[in-house]
């Protein structure tokens, strides 16, 4: 259906009719099968253009973000025959005239001349842009998800009823595909809410889907592709380096090097030489001149792990390498340049260390222009499972041993374990677990096989620490249950936890509601 304000115009039947339409719908059913929003906008915006011999087109769909506000930009969109610079205005200015009339009546609008319709001529968009032939469908009638937008034509004279009806066949078509886009990665943004970044990173080594995660990986999205220096803090074992290599390989700097130093791991001696390099003769073992690892980061990236450990003195010539993107090799009269960005990493409270005169205040300044809080793996409990699997399979192929499986009261237990030595831990951890379960010619981890000294046998008289903990986990656990009626989402609520954890607790104590 749609509104008209022009006589009913037509072209005269040809025998090329037919094969066109079944062009179009072969192409209509070829667009269907994307399964991103994207090229479904840019291809049918095309198709629709070459097919009715519009000049300038415009495709919009709106999230539910921008549906609710009307002057932010659609969340996708296309344009064809507008020039980049003017794409914006043209947005501005259709979002306030014809394109609002369409959204607001669910109707297709056709009009002559825009500029002599009386619907349209007193609106300022389509007298700046001196609009003629104009052509609008929403993308959906009851509720439109986006709207089609075609103005002028090569030939002249206005878009006719076949073209109204060929661009009501494009939107009916593609808006319950579009539809069920949106809701798949509606769902998907809830269940995973670091679906959004990975969507933009490449994340090979980074596992789980944890809101505090999802906060990581956001920071992460708007400091790789900047040339800016970066720390990362946060307790022992987390993932820095990991994190790290997320940064570089999301860089401009990718194809570069990434070239890691800990810190913590060198004699003293031995760091300033290791790092910036040595002349011929600068120390007694300086038998020939020794490119650093600065020299061996040109045109990549530099990781200081563990950057809070360095003696002053080493401190003071990173402070020039980070300021002046120079540095003196050991020995050297003369600076060499540096085109290295650097990433710093430390489990140590740098505030701490400055305050207490152990790291120099003007570098950790330098230091801390970006810094990103790595949380401890208590603070993504969720994320353990997901883990475990990842882990299990990566010591599988180190080992050369076929694939395990890891049984479900396995990652129970491991999920409610604690990790004080966190991502680190649990690796090593599992790569224990996954030499038990061979030796016992098992293809299954269980629990026994991660927890050895915690089997199922152990006897009552266990006074562990671990053995309390668990002790008092399971009455704290019972007591709130029982306080909210067993209600799980409340007692989620109470415990601070997520509802999938709650349960993975009941399972792990075996706690069932009495009849």
């Amino acid at each position: 259906m749609h509104a008209d304000n022009s006589p009913e115009v037509t072209r005269p039947e040809s025998p090329d009719r037919l094969r066109r339409e079944r062009d179009f719908l072969a192409r209509l059913l070829a667009l269907g099968a994307h399964e991103d929003i994207d090229p479904i906008l840019r291809e049918g915006l095309a198709l629709v253009a070459e097919l009715t011999g519009a000049r300038q087109g415009y495709i919009e769909v709106r999230s539910e973000a921008s549906t609710a506000d009307p002057h932010a930009p659609p969340a996708w969109w296309a344009a064809t025959g507008l020039r980049d610079d003017a794409v914006e205005r043209v947005r501005a200015a259709l979002s306030r005239g014809v394109v609002a009339e369409a959204i607001a009546t669910g109707n297709t609008v056709r009009s002559p001349s825009a500029r002599e319709d009386p619907r349209f001529t007193g609106r300022e968009s389509v007298k700046a842009n001196e609009i003629d032939a104009v052509l609008c469908a929403p993308l959906g009638t009851t509720s439109p998800v986006g709207v089609l937008y075609l103005q002028s034509r090569r030939t002249p004279g206005p878009f006719t009823d076949d073209d109204a009806r060929l661009v009501e066949t494009f939107a009916l078509f593609l808006a319950p595909r579009i539809g069920q886009i949106l809701a798949r990665s509606a769902e998907t943004s809830r269940a995973d809410p670091t679906a959004a970044a990975r969507a933009k990173l490449r994340l090979p080594a980074i596992v789980g889907s944890s809101l505090a995660l999802a906060r990581v990986l956001d920071a992460v999205v708007l400091v790789a592709p900047l040339d800016l220096d970066v720390l990362l803090t946060g307790p022992t074992g987390t993932g820095k380096t990991a994190l790290a290599r997320a940064i570089a390989l999301n860089s401009p700097r990718a194809a570069g090097p990434f070239v890691e130093i800990n810190c913590a791991a060198l004699p003293e001696n031995l760091v300033e030489s290791e790092l910036f390099g040595a002349r011929v003769g600068a120390h007694s073992t300086a038998s020939r001149d020794t490119p650093g690892k600065v020299a061996a980061a040109d045109g990549g990236t530099l990781f200081l792990d563990e950057v809070g450990e360095l003696p002053i003195a080493v401190q003071a010539k990173l402070l020039q390498l980070v300021t002046e993107k120079q540095y003196y090799p050991l020995g050297s009269p003369r600076p060499v340049r540096a085109d290295v960005r650097i990433l710093a990493a430390t489990n140590v409270e740098l505030e701490s260390a400055v305050a207490a005169g152990r790291f120099r205040a003007d570098l950790f300044w330098r230091l801390n222009v970006v810094p990103i809080r790595v949380p401890a793996l208590a603070a993504r409990r969720e994320d353990v499972p997901a883990l475990v699997r990842h882990l299990t399979d990566e010591a599988c192929r180190r080992l050369a041993f076929p694939p395990l499986v890891v049984a479900p009261s396995a990652l129970h237990a491991a999920e409610s374990a604690d990790w004080p030595g966190n991502v680190r831990q649990l690796a090593n951890t599992v790569q224990q677990a996954v030499m038990r379960c061979r030796a016992a010619g098992d293809d299954t981890i269980r629990r026994a096989h991660l927890f050895p000294e915690d089997a199922a046998g152990a006897p009552a008289t266990d006074r562990s620490f671990d053995a309390a903990t668990r002790k008092f986990q399971k009455q704290h656990l019972l007591e709130v249950l029982e306080a909210t009626s067993w209600n799980v989402a409340e007692a989620a609520r109470v415990l601070d936890l997520t509802r999938s954890h709650v349960y993975n607790l009941l399972n792990l104590h075996g706690l069932r509601r009495e009849p």
